[in-house]
């Protein structure tokens, strides 16, 4: 697949500022890309930047019911980086109470290729509802890159704005792509 469209849903942690790297990813292997982000995910972007960058407006609540419809692209794959605790426990419960929550929760179930980066420290990645979550999300069919083998892991606490600058977003893109590679080969 040389090219598609690629939506990145925001979390507010720290890697969020970063996203453009993610934007600048996807732009250079043809794709084009969309941002949703979580409401504490605004104090972290640029969003008059990305919006510049994408060609798409930041969304992050529900649309009120415009003059005309709204289109936007169909969407090949997502990524939700950096995933907070929240989201990522939110997600896997079914609870959609958000605009982001419930695009990604509808996204997995139209079988959209979902990848999520978790930006955890050890201590909420070892308590029982974050593992059971992360268990949850992968028998759903998304790709959580979190443990062992994954090549990203949870940080020590206190230890997350080292690991900021270390953030997978070359992964995250690769490992959509492919999966999107893989269901438009189905």
């Amino acid at each position: 697949m040389t090219g598609g469209h690629l939506r990145l849903v925001v979390c507010g942690a720290g890697p969020a500022a970063d996203i453009g790297r993610l934007l600048e990813i996807a732009r250079g292997r043809s794709w084009t890309t969309s941002v949703t982000a979580t409401t504490s995910a605004l104090g972290f972007i640029d969003v008059a930047a990305v919006e510049e960058f994408s060609g798409q407006p930041v969304r992050t609540s529900y649309q009120h019911p415009p003059a005309e419809p709204r289109v936007l692209p169909d969407v090949d794959a997502v990524v939700v980086a950096p995933a907070t605790y929240n989201t990522i426990n939110k997600l896997a419960s079914g609870i959609a109470d958000t605009y982001p929550l419930t695009s990604v929760a509808e996204l997995i179930g139209r079988g959209v290729p979902t990848v999520v980066v978790p930006f955890v420290n050890a201590a909420l990645a070892a308590r029982a509802p974050f593992r059971l979550s992360v268990a949850g999300l992968r028998d759903e069919g998304v790709r959580v890159v979190s443990g062992p083998g994954d090549g990203w892991e949870p940080h020590p606490p206190g230890a997350g704005g080292a690991r900021q600058q270390v953030f997978p977003w070359q992964m995250a893109f690769d490992l959509a792509r492919e999966l999107a590679q893989r269901r438009a080969h189905r």
